[in-house]
């Protein structure tokens, strides 16, 4: 008889190093936002060949900075994926903007290019495409049926170290967003990074994350004149991230490209064991690109599935295996719903990937009995 496991659906992999990291901003008395701050950013732009990378304390609060220094206001529409984390369609409002959802794809969950050019208007100031799970959406397909000056704003949450042709996630629009929570594969407890090619745009991001300040805490306390204070210019905010987060980040930052590799084997380890399971759509590895695998999402059919979803999710809880629905719909979430009047149907696809999406475990403390833990569970179902 198989011995019954506990199997998180995700687990952060922190340890020594990270430990040890923390020691240096804490002996310093430097902890918020500096130097570890500011080695992290560069670190994370050389690996992602982008000109500028810019900390944050979410990638939520990234893409409200992102959206601001863009201008999108009152009156401006951005077009988000109708499947995604609340927080995408949520920045939008909070610049006052109208979000305006276009339905995904049920093969790569990302946005459909199809449905985005029947979203479009004289209106549609920016979109943002979300990378789900960590599969970069696909920007050439989406600029051919955007209209002249309209803004792309990744939402590469899921996606560090992430490829589409060549390119990495956070240089395929003018601007790209990134996490660090604990369930993506590199974490600083919560935080995030803008990553972007356009200085200006990069100024104002900076700008804006320290309240508008004309000058960096770094100049203030760090420069010949004590006296000094900022300007403020622009409306700004408070999301700037800690020298703690800045430390452990620099560690975690250094292992990315071994933790997708490890993500990748155990991806693959799953489509070759679960492939037989007619019932169960697999996520692929895209020919053109590198996924992240963030998470390992698949999609239960209902036609053919031996039970509804939610009892299958229900009897591997049972077994001691988490799993989790891959996201939400989120027009079909209360606030969306009644405030804009929207229907489930409004975006089949999204709406189906909300009720048989199903995310199972894979992270970087996996074991290969794990591993075979699950798929023989998924096995005997």
């Amino acid at each position: 008889m198989t011995q019954r496991r506990q199997i998180p659906i995700a687990a952060p992999s922190l340890g020594e190093e990270e430990w040890k990291a923390l020691r240096e901003p804490i002996e310093s008395g430097w902890l918020t936002q500096g130097p570890k701050v500011a080695a992290f950013e560069q670190a994370f732009a050389r690996r992602h060949k982008v000109k500028h990378a810019i900390a944050v304390t979410s990638a939520t609060t990234g893409l409200h900075l992102a959206l601001a220094a863009l201008e999108i206001g009152p009156g401006d529409e951005v077009i988000v994926p109708a499947f995604t984390w609340v927080s995408t369609a949520n920045a939008v409002i909070y610049c006052g903007g109208t979000p305006v959802f276009a339905d995904i794809n049920r093969l790569t969950f990302n946005v459909d290019p199809q449905d985005v050019e029947r979203r479009m208007t004289p209106r549609t100031k920016a979109i943002i495409p979300v990378h789900l799970f960590g599969l970069c959406a696909d920007i050439e397909a989406l600029r051919k049926v955007l209209g002249p000056g309209v803004a792309v704003v990744e939402d590469a949450a899921c996606a560090a170290g992430a490829e589409s042709r060549g390119r990495p996630a956070g240089t395929l629009g003018e601007v790209g967003v990134f996490s660090f929570h604990p369930r993506k594969s590199i974490t600083t407890g919560e935080g995030g990074m803008v990553t972007t090619n356009d200085d200006k745009l990069a100024e104002r991001v900076k700008k804006m994350r320290n309240h508008g300040a004309s000058v960096s805490e770094e100049e203030r306390h760090l420069g010949p004149r004590p006296y000094l204070l900022p300007d403020f210019d622009l409306l700004g905010f408070n999301y700037r991230m800690t020298d703690l987060q800045g430390a452990v980040g620099l560690v975690q930052l250094a292992k990315l490209d071994r933790f997708i590799d490890e993500r990748a084997r155990l991806a693959a380890r799953y489509r070759k064991k679960l492939a037989d399971l007619q019932w169960l759509k697999l996520p692929e590895d895209p020919a053109d690109g590198r996924h992240a695998w963030q998470a390992f999402v698949t999609y239960v059919d209902p036609g053919t599935a031996p039970r509804p979803r939610n009892e299958i999710m229900e009897e591997l809880q049972k077994q001691g295996i988490s799993t989790r629905p891959g996201t939400h719909a989120v027009h079909m979430l209360g606030y969306y719903r009644k405030r804009f009047g929207l229907r489930p149907e409004d975006f089949p696809a999204a709406r189906d990937c909300d009720r048989y999406s199903m995310a199972i475990p894979l992270h970087n403390r996996m074991s290969d009995a794990d591993h075979d833990y699950v798929v023989k569970a998924f096995r005997g179902l």
